[in-house]
């Protein structure tokens, strides 16, 4: 599933490190969150929003939630899909726009005109208790995108680009809908206004595949689920999650249960805390999936030896698939360092870049674990500990400008820059502990 909400961080509290908690049921936008949902048939038994003092916003148990216990059940009806924007007043404009636009397009659009609507909307409960903005890197200034580790830095910078070309380029189906607006399109489906329904459908929606729609185009799998997105991530918890088609209902379970008046946790999956920024808007403190990426340029940089050799050896690892993933999609790749030292395919990778030129022939057998003899293994090792150092020193470094920046800037700026603090600390304690 995707995100739901904020992560659990793990602060220690004055006063022996309780976590204290008020809850926001009595809230008017809560009331109403609650009365629109029971209207189409949710009732919220075991949960109530609160807001925590570690996390802040949560929902909290209200009694004890035994192990393998239903923790929410949300009938589909409560659900907003494309099903609902196909049969709002948007339907007609999208079933007739061609090329159709994406499941992804028609639910943010749906979401910047409902936001415009105000008090009138349908929805307008779920969009009053949604964030005002979001901490994605989409949303970063540059000086924070600035400060990231090189491979998310380059991610952050095609997130923003993405976001802009989807504005771009549907600005004629954007004047299409000009008849349902009380004010001229360009103020209201602005590019600050799909930002911040992208952020909330790719930040806060469930996945649910959905029949696919002769008026829709691409996988169709995003389902908004208004209050279950107020439970928080936290990397230790179980659950099990996913729409139930018998009963119509999207179903969280608590693999391990929930004391009374604590704040109940999902968990998004294993993801280390570059995805979690990247996806989510936020660092999960002692995350324990949490790894330092290697850029191949780096891995280049710390190499010794001859270039021409070098280049060699680097274009027959992306000709073998070993370095493309780590380019392009750096989150699925394992050339990278955690806690207890660099990956295996990162020492693979060192030990082949080791070897002496002519050995060629045993670069293949290298990359399936073949041992190496013991000169080659110790340069390799020593490559892994500079490359190690170099990480540290560009970590160093970038915390030394963001403690700089915090005693100067503005308040937007500055949640951002904490986050990217955040992550280098993370960062910094693991490769600290790979060069003790």
């Amino acid at each position: 599933m995707s995100g739901c909400g904020r992560v659990a961080r793990k602060r220690k509290k004055k006063g022996g490190g309780v976590v204290q908690s008020v809850s926001l049921s009595h809230q008017t936008e809560y009331v109403e969150l609650l009365r629109f949902l029971h209207r189409r048939g949710f009732m919220s038994m075991l949960l109530q929003p609160a807001l925590f003092s570690d996390t802040g916003r949560g929902l909290q148990a209200v009694r004890s939630i035994k192990p393998n216990q239903l923790l929410i059940s949300l009938p589909e009806s409560c659900l907003l899909t494309t099903s609902i924007v196909l049969d709002s007043y948007l339907g007609h404009y999208i079933k007739s726009w061609k090329p159709p636009p994406s499941p992804l397009l028609a639910l943010c659009v749906f979401l910047m005109c409902e936001r415009h609507r105000g008090a009138d909307a349908e929805w307008s409960p779920y969009i009053h208790v949604l964030p005002a903005s979001y901490t994605c890197p989409v949303y970063f200034a540059n000086d924070a995108v600035a400060l990231l580790p090189v491979g998310l830095r380059r991610q952050a910078l095609e997130q923003k680009d993405v976001v802009r070309e989807m504005h771009s380029s549907n600005l004629d189906f954007f004047r299409s809908l000009q008849p349902i607006l009380s004010q001229p399109v360009e103020n209201v489906l602005t590019f600050e206004a799909l930002r911040w329904a992208w952020c909330s459908v790719n930040t806060r929606s469930v996945y649910m595949r959905q029949p696919s729609h002769q008026f829709l185009c691409g996988q169709d799998d995003y389902a908004l689920a208004p209050f279950l997105d107020l439970l928080n991530h936290r990397p230790d918890v179980q659950v099990k999650a996913g729409f139930n088609r018998e009963r119509k209902t999207y179903e969280i379970r608590s693999v391990c249960g929930t004391r009374r008046f604590q704040q109940a946790f999902i968990n998004y999956g294993s993801h280390d805390n570059q995805r979690l920024l990247l996806e989510y808007g936020f660092v999960a403190p002692d995350n324990p999936h949490s790894v330092v990426y290697v850029d191949t340029e780096m891995l280049c940089e710390v190499m010794e030896g001859d270039p021409t050799s070098l280049e060699q050896k680097m274009k027959f690892l992306t000709d073998n698939n070993f370095l493309n993933s780590c380019v392009l999609l750096i989150h699925r790749s394992d050339l990278s360092v955690s806690r207890e030292g660099p990956s295996w395919s990162l020492m693979t990778v060192l030990r082949l870049m080791s070897l002496p030129q002519n050995q060629n022939q045993q670069w293949k057998a290298v990359m399936r674990g073949q041992a190496v003899d013991e000169e080659v293994e110790r340069r390799s090792v020593r490559a892994a500990e500079e490359l190690c150092r170099t990480l540290l020193r560009d970590t160093l470094t970038a915390l030394e400008k963001i403690s700089s920046l915090l005693q100067q800037e503005a308040p937007l700026l500055l949640e951002q820059l904490r986050l990217v603090q955040s992550l280098r600390l993370e960062e910094k304690h693991i490769l600290e502990r790979c060069l003790v």
